[in-house]
């Protein structure tokens, strides 16, 4: 892995993974219909072969993604979970066709490429604190052969993103990054990093990230809250009415901090609040890090 890594410590470029996987959740999570779950795995860097050769058997998509200033990264996703999405735009409950087709009809490679489309922006944002790029999608194919200017030899930087809806398995898709594409941007990957101690472990940053995803919080609504005398308090007894106002909107609290405010209603039978505003610096305070 040394000889494949000219970079040396690759601490800021997985910084830049989990800024992307905060912003992966929030795509989606319209997709899937569901909530989400993101993170990013530890960096791998290897050659191309050996990525490929690691890669499980079956249809797979390989969407090339021009990287300028630097040359092709590539965008590499399970060609099952690209059509459980394309079911799920279309309407249905996101299934696979079975048995699994051996290429992608043109409404899957419209799909993909939609998808890549849609990455390609917070990727560009996630690397903006260090350098802008400008990301370009290609042509998809469904076989690594037919990729243009991709060798076998090729040093890759494997970027990993678990992508999992509620309790079910996560699926991964992955941004693989040449060596040679990212040496242009090698003073701002590596300059970050000079002076400092010993690298973070990645793989307890990533356990610690998940962990953080399954947090509870409880959350809570305070719907009135009357005024009364000290006399009327002092003779309440069993029967007694206290009149309340319920305004139009009510405050949604977690912890001690306001969420936002939301109406009163009703949902599958049950007393529900439908949020209407989101307190901005709240959902940054309980994120962090580990959105």
């Amino acid at each position: 892995m040394q000889n494949l890594n000219p970079f040396g410590d690759l601490h800021t470029l997985q910084h830049l993974s989990a800024r992307l996987a905060r912003a992966l959740r929030a795509l989606f999570e319209p997709l899937l219909r569901r909530e989400v779950r993101a993170w990013a795995e530890p960096l791998v860097v290897q050659r191309f072969a050996d990525y490929r050769a690691e890669r499980p058997d079956g249809l797979t998509g390989w969407l090339p993604l021009t990287m300028n200033p630097g040359g092709q990264a590539l965008l590499v996703l399970d060609g099952r979970w690209a059509l459980e999405l394309l079911d799920l735009f279309f309407g249905g409950a996101g299934v696979a066709p079975q048995p699994l087709p051996t290429e992608f009809t043109p409404a899957a490679e419209a799909t993909i490429t939609r998808i890549g489309r849609m990455i390609a922006d917070p990727v560009q944002r996630a690397w903006e604190p260090l350098s802008h790029v400008d990301l370009q999608v290609g042509r998809l194919e469904a076989s690594p052969a037919l990729l243009q200017g991709v060798d076998a030899e090729d040093a890759m930087v494997v970027t990993r993103f678990g992508i999992a809806a509620g309790t079910a398995k996560p699926v991964w898709l992955d941004i693989v990054y040449p060596v040679s594409v990212l040496k242009p941007h090698a003073p701002t990957l590596t300059g970050k990093v000079v002076g400092k101690g010993a690298a973070p472990d990645a793989a307890w940053r990533t356990g610690l990230t998940r962990a953080v995803m399954d947090v509870r919080f409880p959350i809570r609504s305070v719907l009135a809250e009357p005024m009364v005398p000290l006399a009327m308090l002092m003779e309440l007894k069993m029967g007694d009415v206290i009149p309340i106002s319920v305004g139009g909107d009510v405050p949604v609290m977690v912890g001690g901090d306001r969420l936002g405010v939301g109406t009163v209603g009703t949902s599958n039978g049950k007393a529900a609040i439908k949020l209407t505003a989101i307190s901005y610096e709240t959902t940054t305070a309980l994120g962090g890090d580990f959105q």
